[in-house]
């Protein structure tokens, strides 16, 4: 039952101007949408755009935080640093502080131990002369014995009496001392 298609008789000329009114709008609407899809390209464009300028700045910034952490930890390093010397420093000057009070002791005790060096000499030319008086024999009143007491006072002096001393071999040259052994003002 099938035969050949039967042939659609032509359009009308209503149908003509509807079709081509139709296909006027279709093409309306594709030239709108079209424009439309320019413009979203642009956009989308203009917005990859913006997104990748952004991304860079973001990637400036946290590459800046990176280097300002970076330079925090540098500087909280030599800030530790600092602190560090400045403690040494004042380690430092109370060493210092100390040394100067030993090194003023010990030049008063050497300008003491100049002194007594100098006046040695005459210690010992005392000593010796001391020795010698100590040797010769007492004087004599005119009218008194040589074998009888002495009544008369005794002479003034600033000496105290003093049992006798071996002088002889006396003198401050001979100190057979061991000088390791002797301490300022005393010996051990």
């Amino acid at each position: 039952m099938s035969g050949p298609p039967a042939a659609s008789p032509p359009p009308t000329p209503v149908q003509i101007r509807e079709a081509n009114a139709h296909l006027a709008a279709l093409h309306a609407r594709v030239a709108e949408l079209e424009r439309r899809l320019a413009a979203a390209e642009l956009t989308v464009r203009g917005q990859a755009e913006s997104l990748l300028r952004k991304d860079a700045e973001m990637r400036q910034a946290v590459q800046g935080l990176r280097q300002g952490k970076d330079r925090s930890a540098e500087i909280a390093a030599l800030e530790e640093k600092l602190q560090s010397s400045e403690e040494n420093a004042q380690k430092l000057l109370h060493v210092i502080q100390e040394k100067d009070g030993i090194i003023t002791q010990l030049q008063h005790r050497s300008r003491l131990l100049t002194k007594i060096c100098r006046s040695r000499p005459v210690l010992d030319n005392l000593l010796a002369y001391m020795a010698e008086g100590e040797q010769l024999s007492p004087v004599l009143e005119p009218g008194s014995s040589p074998g009888s007491p002495d009544r008369s006072p005794p002479l003034e002096t600033n000496c105290l009496p003093s049992p006798p001393v071996d002088t002889k071999g006396f003198s401050l040259e001979d100190d057979e001392q061991d000088p390791d052994r002797m301490l300022f003002g005393t010996t051990v």
